[in-house]
């Protein structure tokens, strides 16, 4: 397991439990964020994928290789198909943080 410090730095004597507390609670809520967006952009993905009959992970290898063509719902399947993996990453970095 990896460990990062957290340097807080205050004008006024600040309780480490209290901010502590603070912190984990903005982390959770942070964390929170990103799983609704996740499902979101995933809930997405799905759909493209159910219309077109291909995984978003063969999709975005064929889009980017200029295989598919411009259509416009691929350029908006190539967006959620980003947001997803933006938004899996952030879920999973969120999810493993402890204060």
């Amino acid at each position: 397991m990896e460990e990062i410090a957290v340097k807080m730095q205050f004008t006024e004597i600040v309780d480490q439990d209290k901010a502590r507390k603070v912190l984990d609670e903005a982390l959770h809520h942070e964390a929170e964020l990103a799983a609704a967006r996740h499902a979101y952009f995933q809930r997405t993905c799905l759909a493209f994928e159910q219309q077109y009959n291909l995984s978003s992970d063969a999709f975005l290898q064929q889009f980017e290789s200029g295989a598919l063509g411009d259509a416009e719902a691929y350029f908006d399947w190539y967006a959620a198909k980003r947001g997803l993996d933006l938004w899996k990453r952030r879920l999973y970095i969120l999810s493993g943080v402890t204060i």
